[in-house]
């Protein structure tokens, strides 16, 4: 994995697992088998979902922008306490939930142009594989069916137990209680199979009727999707205990291999430098912001900073967002404008400023490589950007073809990070507002100042800015 004009770099990437920075060797060179843990599909998203949801989507961009075959999952849970709930709320029933808030789910992805994933599967279309899971660990007494129909997993037969959150066993033992109704051997233990209750979907299984337990739904679908062990496996801090941890020792127990050989977790989201929470009334949702601000500024926000670093949002924070993507929306137009009117044929010294343009992208790999640090890969962009503005311009007139290079590069770059998708080339074809300027201009050239003027008035009530330059008027759109 390295670039031309760049010596061989690897990409590190920090393991959970191991408590350090690791280069990323993938089982099969070349390619790349990555779990992200999906949202539970209750609700609208909120701005905390965002993060894996940009991160991870950033990882898998810039495996491809390297040249990986990157083949990613990303899963719905559509069965849940909390679905249930909601359904009963509703007097509705779990599928009419879960569809409507994949469907708002796909609404906001878009917005934040994370990609789709490779495959996204729902747990309940993956009944049988978590059966056959569950099936293999009670016939090797890694799991146990209670009288009730429930099946839990006998956690303290897991040596390796704990070994992701790095949590001593005895740590955890004191922490577990066992709840009423349950029929654990062991506080520890958890529910890899829960009996059917009254008014709940259920499925048959060879312990009667019932639904999944959370934990098992990831592991059959990483499995089934991906293989017995993949590259990478994603998600929150948040999931690290139990979620994940659980995963490792139901998918570690059952296939008699490692199940990831790297985790990668982001940092959490406050608000306003606090913990959100809606007793708090700082709970947003990723909907409330993109009306008010668009979804841009929220993609931003979360690779602005180092996945793992904890992140604050605020009015303040996301206008920041906003006004820092303005800039390099204004670097990209005004290339693109002086492109479309720059004369063809490389001139002299232009090789030189490609050389020193290609050092950029060789330095945004260097931070990408350094554990998706894409808050200096940003800053990357940002000098790039002036580098853009002071050297190419109207004054120093480059060629077409060297405006060309530098609006690729640059572009190819912000892809990597997904930005700069929302706003339309402000000099995109619009037939009435390039008409408004057809007669601006003429009447200028007619030296009939008032009906100029008019115009002019007319386009800046529609938010459309004009710039009068040497190679013609620029135009952009600003609300």
């Amino acid at each position: 994995m390295f670039w031309k004009g760049q010596e061989e770099a690897k990409l590190k990437i920090y393991n959970t697992l191991t408590r350090k920075k690791e280069e990323f060797v993938p089982i099969v060179p070349g390619q790349a088998l990555i779990y992200s843990c999906g949202p539970t599909v209750y609700n609208y998203i909120h701005i905390g979902n965002a993060r894996p949801m940009c991160v991870f989507d950033v990882l898998r961009r810039y495996l491809e922008f390297r040249g990986m075959k990157v083949r990613f999952v990303q899963n719905f849970t559509d069965i849940d306490d909390k679905i249930i709930r909601r359904a009963n709320e509703e007097h509705s029933d779990y599928l009419a939930v879960s569809n409507r808030y994949i469907n708002e789910y796909n609404k906001d992805a878009e917005g934040l142009n994370v990609r789709p994933a490779t495959v996204h599967p729902r747990a309940t279309e993956n009944i049988d594989e978590m059966l056959d899971i569950i099936s293999t660990l009670v016939k090797k007494s890694y799991a146990y069916g209670a009288s009730n129909g429930d099946v839990y997993f006998r956690t303290l037969k897991d040596r390796e137990y704990g070994k992701l959150s790095h949590q001593p066993i005895d740590d955890l033992k004191s922490g577990a209680r066992i709840a009423v109704g349950e029929q654990k051997e062991d506080p520890l233990d958890f529910a890899l199979w829960k009996a059917s209750k009254p008014g709940e979907p259920s499925w048959d299984s060879p312990w009667g009727k019932g639904r999944p337990g959370w934990h098992i739904e990831c592991s059959a679908m990483a499995r089934r999707y991906l293989g017995k062990t993949i590259d990478i496996h994603c998600g929150g801090q948040d999931l690290i205990f139990p979620h994940h941890e659980n995963e490792i020792a139901q998918s570690e127990c059952c296939n008699g291999v490692p199940f990831a050989h790297y985790w990668m977790h982001n940092g959490y989201i406050n608000v306003d430098n606090r913990k959100m929470s809606k007793s708090l009334g700082n709970f947003f949702t990723v909907r409330d912001v993109a009306e008010k601000y668009g979804y841009e500024p929220i993609r931003y926000l979360m690779v602005s900073s180092h996945y793992r670093t904890p992140i604050n949002y605020s009015v303040g924070v996301i206008e920041q967002c906003r006004a820092s993507l303005d800039r390099l929306y204004n670097c990209r137009d005004n290339l693109q404008f002086l492109m479309e009117r720059a004369p063809s044929g490389e001139k002299e010294g232009e090789a030189e400023i490609r050389a020193r343009m290609e050092e950029y992208k060789n330095k945004f790999i260097g931070f990408m490589d350094d554990d998706l640090n894409t808050a200096d890969a940003l800053s990357v962009l940002f000098d790039f950007a002036k580098d853009i503005n002071t050297n190419l311009n109207a004054a120093s007139a480059p060629s077409k073809e060297m405006c060309s290079f530098a609006l690729g590069l640059f572009m190819q770059l912000a892809d990597v990070l997904g930005l700069l998708y929302a706003k339309k080339d402000s000099h995109s074809p619009d037939a009435e507002i390039e008409k408004l300027i057809e007669e601006r201009t003429k009447a200028r050239n007619e030296k009939n100042w008032a009906e100029a003027d008019r115009i002019r008035d007319e386009l800046k009530a529609r938010h459309v800015v004009l710039e009068d330059t040497p190679q013609g008027v620029k135009w952009k759109i600003v609300k």
